[in-house]
């Protein structure tokens, strides 16, 4: 199984071309982006794939931004889900992962929702995964499986720090939850939450290395996962993003650290970590 690595275009300043380029120099396989854009931005993201042979994953987000309208219908998430993956069509995306639903839902709502959302992709041959997210139905492991018992099918795009700031804690004593999802897991967004964030300021910093260590087991869970169904790839975004999310000074406002030099490092270290995840279960095999 081959690890691909993706360049989120989430908190990218500039050019989509940069991007690209970035992307390969970094060794990933590909970009992640939304395509709810303008007609000129998606034949930029479009150009920039093709000249640098780039795969590509779209990111949907129904009602609103990352944090949706709390009156939005069940049908306007669906609607927008719809309409989006028409937009995304043109850029042959090799995946898309949907930020969708709403923490304040009822279960029969947060179904009703997923299942018809699927049927969408289903229909239109488009494969598709859903964020765990805060804000979304999806904000915690519990409310998380009991959709999951309803509609096992699905497919998540695994994003671990949500829960863990949600949470307070990290989720080794839920391996329980962490299990059961990573069945269902199609794709990671690999940022590190700690206690009371979504991202660490940094996640070379020592002072973090724990809280990396539980998101590499939550990661390799999920790969063993994948590995014992003859998965020929499995596909992970380094994912630390502005928004509030990247630490900064107070008063100046100034980034405690550069945003990409951090993905680029959560990149190599994840190539790293899963070459010897790899090779350990190689040997444990010939033994």
């Amino acid at each position: 199984m081959q690890l691909q690595l993706f360049k989120t275009l989430w908190g990218h300043s500039g050019s989509l071309l940069e991007a690209a380029d970035q992307a390969v120099a970094a060794g990933f396989a590909g970009l992640e982006g939304n395509a709810d854009v303008s007609q000129k931005h998606r034949n930029e993201l479009q150009s920039a794939l093709q000249t640098r042979s780039l795969h590509y994953i779209q990111e949907i987000v129904t009602a609103g931004g990352y944090v949706p309208r709390r009156l939005a219908t069940v049908d306007e998430h669906v609607a927008d889900v719809e309409r989006q993956l028409q937009l995304g069509r043109s850029l042959d995306p090799q995946w898309v992962t949907i930020i969708g639903g709403c923490d304040a839902w009822t279960l029969e709502q947060s179904v009703h929702f997923f299942g018809e959302a699927r049927e969408i992709a289903a229909r239109m041959n488009i494969g598709c995964s859903f964020e765990t997210h805060r804000s979304r139905s999806f904000f915690n492991p519990w409310t998380t499986l009991d959709i999951l018992q309803r509609l096992p099918e699905l497919k998540l795009t695994c994003d671990f720090s949500h829960w863990v700031v949600v949470l307070e804690r990290q989720l080794d004593d839920d391996w329980d939850a962490v299990s059961e999802v990573a069945k269902h897991a199609q794709h990671i967004h690999a940022r590190v939450g700690y206690d009371q964030g979504p991202q660490v300021p940094h996640p070379a910093a020592s002072e973090y290395a724990d809280a990396l260590a539980s998101h590499q087991r939550y990661w390799e869970t999920i790969w063993s996962i994948q590995r014992d169904k003859g998965n020929a790839f499995t596909t992970m975004t380094p994912e630390f993003g502005p928004d509030g999310y990247l630490h900064t000074v107070p008063f100046s406002r100034l980034p405690v650290a550069n945003l990409w030099e951090i993905n680029a490092w959560m990149g190599k270290t994840e190539r790293e970590h899963y070459q010897t995840w790899q090779d350990s279960n190689q040997a444990l095999t010939v033994v």
